[in-house]
């Protein structure tokens, strides 16, 4: 760690700071869709050792949300990293927004964080009050996650990136992983999408405000209360939508679990203005990267007319997105209406079946 134990004066007073220069343009890609190509990533990691611990309960092998080790046989280690470039002009909320994607791996696989090593990088000649505003709106997310930073690390970086690497615990019994779905669950989406194409737009100037209003209260949505409603149901398999979009992800649960995920394209929940951007062109490069990544085990159903802009919202790169579950039948009513109670734009959008594994849209 190498942050000083004591801000400075002039730290102290980043409440000042100015946003007279828009963060979205001070980067090529914003949030998620900053990540690496998911086909580029796979082939990378593909590549690697196994590596054998027999208390290593989740690694990378099935790219699931964060690594699971057990420390004994009621407690295991949830641990996770994340961290991006802004996709949202206002640094407060900028911090807002990625210390909630960072937590939501840890909830993604049912557990509670701990603490947090805060990861930034940074223009040495940008003005610290910035910094100092991102690091305050982070803050505050991690304290309402009663989740403490302990430290972190700084780089000197032509573009700013920000994020948290988190740890949490979890009973070794209690893991959800993204690669246990089983035929007949349901499939539930707890958010709405479409931040990648809205926060591209607002990149080009070219969006509403009520559009990034909507965008910023979802990803500023903790999906803690989604994993707590989750824990209460037969759930077989979860994960959270983020870079990859909803198709990259479901890709990992079909592939992961063996078994064909049945979407209803008609259901899935839109974030108010997605379909204006995405028809607007406002396609952000990260999702046309999932689609080339996730599209080869994509087909249509039997006589499937699919919507082409809700088809291309599928594969759009979300930041702090919702939490992807797979649930017995004869809870999904439930869990639904109980996720939408909690405030979360939730709906059942398909099922999940025997066969091989791929995705198929009606």
């Amino acid at each position: 760690m190498n942050f000083p134990a004591h801000p400075d004066s002039t730290t102290a007073d980043a409440g000042a700071a100015t946003t007279a220069v828009r963060l979205t343009q001070q980067v090529k890609a914003g949030g998620c869709a900053s990540k690496l190509a998911p086909g580029v990533l796979n082939q990378v990691l593909a590549g690697l050792p196994q590596q054998h611990d027999e208390n290593l309960l989740v690694g990378f092998s099935t790219a699931d949300d964060a690594g699971i080790y057990r420390i004994n046989d009621e407690q295991a280690l949830v641990q996770t990293v994340d961290f991006f470039t802004p996709m949202v002009d206002d640094p407060h909320t900028f911090g807002r927004i990625a210390a909630t994607n960072a937590l939501s791996d840890v909830y993604a696989m049912g557990g509670q964080p701990l603490t947090a090593l805060t990861v930034v990088c940074f223009p040495q000649q940008e003005d610290p009050n910035l910094l100092g505003e991102i690091m305050r709106g982070g803050l505050s997310v991690m304290q309402e996650a009663r989740c403490v930073v302990v430290g972190g690390h700084s780089v000197r970086d032509t573009e700013i990136k920000f994020g948290y690497a988190v740890t949490g615990l979890i009973h070794p019994d209690r893991v959800k992983k993204n690669c246990t779905a089983v035929p007949g669950d349901r499939l539930v989406l707890a958010k709405a999408i479409g931040t990648g194409v809205i926060t591209t737009a607002l990149k080009q100037g070219r969006t509403q405000e009520s559009w990034v209003d909507a965008a910023v209260e979802s990803m500023t949505k903790l999906n803690r209360a989604a994993s707590e409603v989750a824990a209460s149901f037969e759930v077989h398999a979860m994960t959270d939508v983020t870079g990859f979009g909803l198709m990259g992800h479901a890709r990992e649960v079909a592939i992961g679990s063996g078994v064909q995920l049945v979407i209803d394209t008609g259901r899935v929940p839109l974030l108010p203005g997605a379909v204006e951007a995405a028809e607007a062109g406002c396609i952000p490069a990260g999702l046309i990267a999932n689609r080339e990544f996730a599209e080869c085990i994509v087909e249509d159903d039997a006589g499937a007319k699919i919507d082409g802009v809700v088809r291309t919202l599928l594969f759009d790169p979300q930041t702090s997105g919702g939490l992807l579950i797979a649930v017995a039948e004869g809870d999904v009513s439930a869990l639904v209406e109980q996720l939408r109670r909690a405030g979360y734009a939730a709906a059942e959008i398909g099922q999940v079946r025997k066969g091989d594994a791929k995705i198929i849209l009606r």
